[in-house]
C-alpha cells in the first residue's frame, strides 16, 4: 500500500470529480493515475498560491477501490451522470467522464468540458496530456472536503522528516506503513465521508 500525495491546485471539482456516490481522478495527475493501484491512497492538499491560501489544508482523500480505462469509464452506467453538461449546474458543468471513442481505431474524442478550449473546442494538448495514461482511478471510500478542508496534523507535517502534505508541483508518494496507519487513523477519526462542502472556486463564487 502507497499514500500518494499532490497539491489541488485548481480545486473545481473537476479533478477529482467527488460527486454521484464516487470519487474520480479521470484527468491530470497522470504519474498517480499510472502507479496507484487498488488500496493505495490518494490525498490532495490545498494550495499555496496567493490567490488560494489554503496550504496546510486537505482537499480530500480517496482510497483506490477501482480503475478503469476511459473506454470503459464512458461506457460504465454508473459514471453517466459524470458527462459534462456544461449549461446545467456547477455540478453537471465540471463533469470529468469526457473521452470516448467510437471504435479502437479511431482517435480520442473530447466532450465539452473544463479541459476543452472556451468555444467548446477539442484541446489537443489536454487530450494528449490526459489520454498518455488510459486510467481512471475510482473510489467509493472518500472523503472530499474541497475549499473547507482541515489543516492536516503535525504529527503527519514531521514524521520523522517527512511531510505528507504536499507543497508546490509533482507528487510524492510513501510507503511507510506506520506513517500510512496513522494517516488512515487521521481520516477515520474525522468521522466522516463522501462529499462534504464546496470545492474552493465555488466557495470563491459564494463571496
Amino acid at each position: 500500500m502507497k499514500l500518494h500525495s499532490y497539491v489541488v491546485r485548481y480545486d473545481s471539482g473537476f479533478a477529482p470529480n467527488p460527486f454521484y456516490g464516487y470519487c474520480t481522478l479521470a484527468t491530470c495527475k497522470p504519474p498517480i493515475r499510472k502507479s496507484a493501484v487498488i488500496g493505495d491512497w490518494v490525498v490532495g492538499c490545498g494550495s499555496n498560491d496567493k490567490s488560494v491560501r489554503r496550504g496546510g489544508h486537505i482537499v480530500y482523500a480517496m482510497r483506490v477501490t477501482e480503475t478503469l480505462d476511459f473506454r470503459v469509464y464512458a461506457a460504465d452506467p454508473r459514471f453517466q451522470q459524470k458527462i459534462p453538461y456544461r449549461r446545467g449546474s456547477r455540478k453537471q458543468s465540471c463533469g470529468d467522464n469526457i473521452y470516448y471513442r467510437n471504435s479502437a481505431d479511431t482517435e480520442w474524442l473530447q466532450r465539452d468540458s473544463f479541459h476543452s478550449r472556451e468555444d467548446g473546442s477539442i484541446n489537443h494538448d489536454h487530450i494528449a496530456r490526459d489520454t498518455g495514461v488510459d486510467r481512471v482511478l475510482v473510489s467509493d471510500d472518500f472523503i472530499y472536503f474541497g475549499g473547507y478542508g482541515p489543516k492536516f496534523p503535525d504529527s503527519l507535517r514531521d514524521y520523522h522528516g517527512l511531510d505528507v502534505c504536499k507543497s508546490g508541483r509533482g507528487s510524492s508518494s510513501f510507503s511507510d506503513p506506520e506513517l500510512i496507519t496513522q494517516f488512515i487513523h487521521w481520516i477515520r477519526s474525522l468521522h466522516a465521508s463522501g462529499y462534504q462542502s464546496a470545492p474552493f472556486e465555488w466557495r470563491m463564487l459564494r463571496g
